[in-house]
């Protein structure tokens, strides 16, 4: 049996979430520089990294990846944060986590397949994929 996890602990990790979808940037790294592992995941295994480039903080994504997030971080589902970035349109977290080492061909559906799925030629080209 599991022991039950700390409300205070949720409700802080709760809030550090909520600050990668919302780009709190300067808040979000001072729990990171405090101790927060840059790497932290929620209950569906979305990364912080994730949560900020999903929602088009390019900012917070470097941030992070400069504190050591991995960029290619896959969630639960299979998605990475440069799928979901693309998904979403955001060019400069795309750029931001292609700086950061971000695999194009990673994940299901991968950066690569998502941007044929949507027509985006500029990120085929970008991704060296056609």
């Amino acid at each position: 049996m599991t022991e039950a996890p700390d409300p205070e602990v949720v409700e802080l990790a709760t809030k550090i979430f909520d600050l990668a979808r919302q780009g709190q940037t300067e808040a979000l790294v001072a729990y990171v520089d405090a101790g927060v592992p840059a790497g932290l995941t929620n209950d569906r295994g979305d990364s912080l990294v994730m949560l900020a480039a999903y929602h088009g903080h390019a900012e917070a994504v470097r941030a992070l990846l400069a504190r050591g997030a991995a960029a290619d971080q896959i969630n639960d589902r299979g998605q990475t944060p440069l799928a979901g970035a693309v998904f979403k349109g955001e060019t400069e977290v795309i750029k931001a986590l292609l700086e950061g080492g971000a695999d194009p061909g990673a994940g299901t559906p991968s950066a690569v397949d998502t941007a044929r799925m949507f027509g985006k030629t500029e990120l085929l080209e970008l991704f060296g994929a056609h």
